[in-house]
């Protein structure tokens, strides 16, 4: 028995037990209403009947299963979340038995007459139950959805619901120019660096030098200017005579 357990528990069964229980419940009040209105269609109340039964031994399962989920996760929660799952497993511990007076109460309602005269007693009870498992339906969607209490996205500590939606966050200027520039290509061959060093070729603006002539030394010429005769050491005739000047024949001529 226990490994029967065991296996359905791997099938986590609460989620579609809870639906088929709210329906069958829900369903069985309407059904009774229906039946109220068209008193000689008997079979209606025999339908109302039969689904308020099958409803009560599906919250009967529901409890079950939620005790085994209960158990899986129970630990695993805490924050507002742990305190909607504390009231969704209150409710699910009551309302099995609400449901099942409710049904044993139709049930006697049916084959007892003197209890036949507390229908609209009844009606009233059950309509409170169907607003009940609706409520208990509601925390367990809060759960699983605001939460994620049984579920993949239950991280271990839910101290606040999820945001629905993130807030956009504006792309910065510098991502915008950026991306708005395409990206240039390399060159297949990489460009020749250019030499640092000096060229051989003289600059025309360079200023010109004169480059110094030398300039030779001239010496004195000699004086062409007749000097006296020295004397000649030995008292004679002089060594250097002068030379004599004949006269022009055409100062001669000038006197004439």
């Amino acid at each position: 028995m226990q490994s029967v357990i065991q296996y359905l528990k791997l099938w986590q069964p609460h989620p579609f037990v809870d639906h088929f229980t709210v329906a069958l419940i829900l369903l069985g009040i309407i059904t009774d209403l229906i039946a109220s209105i068209f008193a000689s269609r008997v079979w209606i109340r025999y339908m109302a009947l039969s689904l308020m039964i099958a409803g009560a031994i599906g919250a009967a399962g529901s409890n079950l299963t939620g005790g085994w989920e209960a158990g899986r996760v129970w630990d695993s929660v805490s924050g507002p979340g742990k305190d909607v799952l504390e009231r969704h497993a209150w409710w699910g511990d009551i309302l099995p038995w609400v449901f099942g007076a409710l049904a044993l109460w139709r049930l006697a309602s049916q084959f007892i007459g003197f209890i036949a005269v507390t229908r609209p007693i009844y009606l009233l009870a059950a309509i409170v139950g169907g607003v009940l498992i609706v409520y208990q339906g509601h925390l367990g969607s809060v759960m699983v959805y605001d939460y994620g209490i049984g579920t993949a996205l239950l991280g271990g500590s839910q101290t606040a619901p999820p945001s629905p939606l993130p807030s956009p966050v504006p792309p910065s200027p510098e991502a915008t120019s950026t991306a708005a520039i395409p990206a240039s290509p390399l060159p297949s061959s990489p460009s020749p660096i250019p030499s640092a060093a000096p060229t051989s070729i003289p600059s025309v603006t360079g200023s010109i030098l004169p480059s110094p002539s030398p300039t030779a030394s001239i010496p004195p010429a000699a004086s062409t200017t007749p000097s006296s005769a020295q004397p000649s050491p030995t008292g004679g005739a002089p060594l250097n005579p002068p030379p004599t000047i004949s006269p022009s024949p055409t100062g001669a001529a000038k006197n004439l």
